[in-house]
């Protein structure tokens, strides 16, 4: 009975704040009706300076074939390689390609010819992805014509009388006519065919709303009553500490629960992304990591004089789950010591199973590791929420 009344209170209070509701609402669908368009790793219209020093027909086939590319933009074709870097230092150009002299020369007699590139790494990621776009167009540049080793035999009617039949060729010429093996490579891209970056940042987005606003909110509820001082109404009452807790944390969970199913509308209705697995394994694994959230929310409101205070700290643990939760960086590229940090980490194990439910279809039989995991931070976290609530007579 008393939760009740605890309850009721609890959410007057928050429907007696106008800009509460709003942000609850709002801010997760703007999140996902503009993030998904804007935080993408396509990288396109790489801007290209050319210098090319053949002069060739092959040599201009490559830049047509680099400008007809849609990831680049061909900026200018320079005489020199110091005007091309001058491009580049003025912000004009991302990258240099430098064909040498007598490239195609090379390319028919040796069936091969270098070709040098220049990439602008200020930013590493677009440099990374630029010298690796322009690789593949290079590496699927045909040569104009075949090396004369691998040029077919002449017809038997145009050889000589005295020659020998092809079967009486010496061994060594036959080598130099057969033709080479060929590997052929064909590359699946699992889960994600298309590459499409939205269906990986949809889910993180997801991850990043639940524990901003599940995380911050809960932060600031506790130290706000003491700013005014209704705490101090609560503390004379006989509400036992526990019941106290639970009933600030259940208004947070069902905000939780109500963000992740708009999330989860806004992501078939304007992307057509669902879940291939089952969609109460996401439920169950969001109301233990939204409880789990809450709590260490409530633990720095506990500890927290100022609400000024309580933001920077929570700010600071937020920083640090999104960084090394696996969002934005694998885990498994982290140095071994920062992958022993994030065992402690509650956002690696809801990651985990948001891709894999989402993307791969997994089971719950799959994660049952990290539902212990989230379920030991739930425990965890609200007895020390409990016991670090301090209620004076």
């Amino acid at each position: 009975m008393i939760l009740k009344y605890l309850l009721e209170k609890e959410f007057k209070q928050f429907l007696r704040n106008a800009f509460l509701p709003r942000l609850v609402v709002l801010f997760p669908v703007m999140v996902m009706l503009v993030i998904p368009w804007i935080a993408t790793m396509d990288i396109k219209d790489i801007r290209l300076a050319v210098v090319d020093s053949d002069r060739s027909a092959s040599s201009g086939r490559l830049v047509r074939d680099m400008a007809a590319s849609s990831c680049f933009i061909l900026e200018d074709v320079c005489d020199s390689y110091d005007a091309a870097l001058k491009k580049i230092e003025r912000g004009r150009a991302d990258a240099i390609v430098e064909i040498p002299s007598g490239f195609e020369k090379n390319l028919m007699t040796e069936g091969t010819t270098p070709v040098q590139l220049s990439i602008n790494a200020v930013n590493g990621t677009r440099g990374i992805l630029g010298s690796s776009y322009l690789g593949a167009v290079m590496a699927d540049f045909p040569p104009s014509a075949a090396p004369p080793s691998a040029a077919p035999p002449a017809p038997p009617s145009a050889a000589p009388p005295s020659a020998a039949p092809p079967s009486a060729a010496p061994p060594s010429a036959l080598q130099q006519t057969a033709p080479l093996p060929r590997v052929d490579i064909t590359v699946q891209n699992r889960y994600n065919p298309l590459l499409d970056y939205k269906l990986f940042m949809i889910p993180a987005l997801m991850i990043i709303l639940l524990i901003v606003m599940c995380g911050f909110l809960p932060t600031l509820n506790i130290v706000s009553e003491k700013e005014r001082g209704t705490i101090e109404q609560m503390n004379v009452t006989p509400v036992s500490k526990f019941t106290f807790i639970i009933a600030k944390l259940i208004p947070y969970w069902l905000m939780g629960m109500l963000i992740l199913t708009v999330c989860m509308a806004l992501a078939y209705v304007v992307y057509g992304l669902y879940p291939r697995g089952n969609v109460l394994v996401i439920y169950l694994f969001s109301f233990l990591f939204v409880l789990s959230m809450s709590g260490l929310g409530l633990v720095v409101s506990n500890h927290s004089n100022t609400m000024q205070q309580a933001m920077f700290v929570m700010f600071f643990f937020v920083m640090i789950f999104q960084l090394m939760s696996g969002l934005l960086t694998p885990i498994r590229s982290m140095p071994e010591w920062a992958q022993w940090i994030t065992v402690f980490n509650p956002p690696r194990y809801f990651i985990r199973m948001m891709r894999l439910i989402y993307l791969k279809g997994g089971s719950l039989t799959d994660l049952a590791a990290d539902f212990l995991a989230l379920l030991g931070f739930v425990v965890f976290f609200g007895l020390w929420a409990v016991a670090s609530y301090r209620k004076r007579e």
